[in-house]
């Protein structure tokens, strides 16, 4: 009978220990967890194929200096894969020559890329968004930038017009975080004039 209750002692605290060791196990495996979440970075590995392309692609020579390459690569696919920023914001959008709705090899006008200056009508005119003299995209801080997409307000209240805010605004902070690294990472530049439309085509002699 001793034996049988020294054996069943060792049964029952080995029980306690396995169950024990389990409860420490659960715990050591949902604080890794929850370390593993707090140091993710915005950039994750489905993201290098992005950020490749968005280098290679990038029509400006870019000034990596204080940034994240990475997020400056995936910006730049956002930006002139995706977002289409140039197509309002680049005026004329393409050099002579390279315009490619016309059969040209494209061409991107770098000199004036993202300087903004296309008129829309009505006193809309497309915002110089590359750096200032400080280095802030439009003048504005990530913050300020971040808060103008996302309630399609400019800083003195007034609403966004033309500028597709409502789309961009649904974007997850990392890409809109990747958005103002990549023009923090472009040239500064000054509006270019507008192109001149071609004249009228006389209407054909009766």
């Amino acid at each position: 009978m001793k034996n049988f209750g020294t054996g069943r002692r060792l049964a029952m605290g080995w029980a306690v220990f396995a169950l024990t060791g389990g409860l420490l196990a659960g715990c050591d495996s949902s604080s890794s967890d929850s370390q593993n979440q707090q140091t993710q970075t915005t950039v994750g590995p489905e993201d290098q194929e992005r950020i490749q392309k968005g280098l290679a692609i990038s029509p400006v020579t870019l000034d990596f200096t204080g940034l994240d390459r990475n997020l400056v690569g995936l910006g730049s696919y956002i930006v002139n894969a995706q977002g289409g920023c140039s197509d309002c914001h680049t005026s004329p959008q393409f050099a002579a020559g390279g315009d490619p709705f016309q059969g040209q090899p494209e061409q991107t006008n770098t000199a004036n890329f993202l300087a903004g200056g296309r008129s829309f009508g009505g006193g809309i005119v497309s915002r110089n968004i590359t750096p200032d003299a400080q280095g802030l995209p439009m003048g504005l801080t990530y913050e300020a930038f971040l808060a103008v997409i996302r309630t399609g307000k400019k800083p003195d209240g007034s609403l966004l017009q033309v500028m597709p805010w409502p789309v961009f605004s649904k974007m997850r902070d990392a890409d809109l975080r990747a958005v103002y690294e990549y023009l923090k990472a472009i040239p500064p530049a000054q509006p270019g004039s507008p192109p001149t439309p071609p004249p009228p085509t006389p209407p054909p002699y009766p």
